[in-house]
């Protein structure tokens, strides 16, 4: 192409290029962007600058705002591989209880949560994930994860640390209870296999086995993360979609 049209494209620009040139327009209405705030939950590596923001840096505020929402005593502040660690971290710093990696995990295992089928997916968490015996038994556990789908997967940790001979498991979620699908690339399940959307938190807690529970607020998460509830999409949490589908209904 000529250097005279060497330039970037504007968000909901059209260019037609044909005989006579190179035209541009904005044949559709200016729509306000919502961006995935999942992506600083749990989506995107630690590593990123994700909207501007350290994906890093909001989870170690989340565990943070996690551990003044819901302290407990413990004696170790244990996180869920990979995606909990930085949220645990945050948790052990404002708490001050000890943070150790006493659940280890196999890196040739993928993504559990987004499994077909049941068996396959509990098969995956005992070949995902191993604890550390000598750190957790006898002591009080404090593990944070970054969410929880069905419920099925956090059942099979908690009862794997307890068998690791842990006095106490408290699970703590760096983001609210997943309540509603995505409806925009997350592989997440019908809503009635939520396990948000059928039970409470007490329900929760005791179908996975825990002695407490506790998730982070709506406003915790998007606050950590540092953007605008306007400018963001939480409807897994929220159910209020920022698009509409064909009968006028939040898709």
């Amino acid at each position: 192409m000529d250097a005279k049209y060497e330039r970037e494209i504007a968000p909901g620009e059209m260019l037609v290029i044909d005989e006579n040139g190179v035209r541009s327009s904005f044949p559709f209405a200016k729509k306000a962007s919502a961006v995935c705030t999942f992506e600083h939950v749990y989506f995107s590596r630690p590593d990123s600058i994700v909207f501007g923001r350290s994906v890093n840096e909001s989870r170690h505020k989340m565990g943070k705002r996690l551990a003044e929402e819901h302290p407990v005593e413990a004696d170790l502040v244990v996180p869920v591989p990979d995606s909990g660690v930085a949220a645990a971290i945050g948790y052990a710093r404002w708490s001050g209880i000890n943070f150790r990696q006493a659940i280890i995990r196999n890196h040739y295992v993928g993504r559990t949560f987004i499994e077909p089928s049941q068996s396959i997916r509990s098969f995956g968490v005992r070949l995902k994930l191993n604890p550390i015996k000598d750190l957790i038994n006898g002591n009080r556990i404090i593990l944070v994860d970054d969410s929880i789908v069905r419920g099925t997967t956090s059942k099979k940790i908690v009862e794997m640390v307890r068998e690791a001979g842990a006095k106490e498991v408290h699970m703590r979620i760096s983001c609210p209870p997943t309540a509603h699908s995505c409806y925009y690339g997350v592989d997440t399940p019908h809503r009635k296999d939520l396990i948000a959307s059928r039970m409470t938190v007490e329900e929760t807690c005791e179908y996975i086995g825990a002695d407490s529970l506790g998730y982070l607020s709506l406003d915790g998460m998007l606050d950590s993360i540092g953007l605008d509830s306007s400018t963001t999409c939480s409807a897994c949490w929220t159910g209020k979609y920022p698009t509409l589908i064909a009968n006028g209904q939040a898709a």
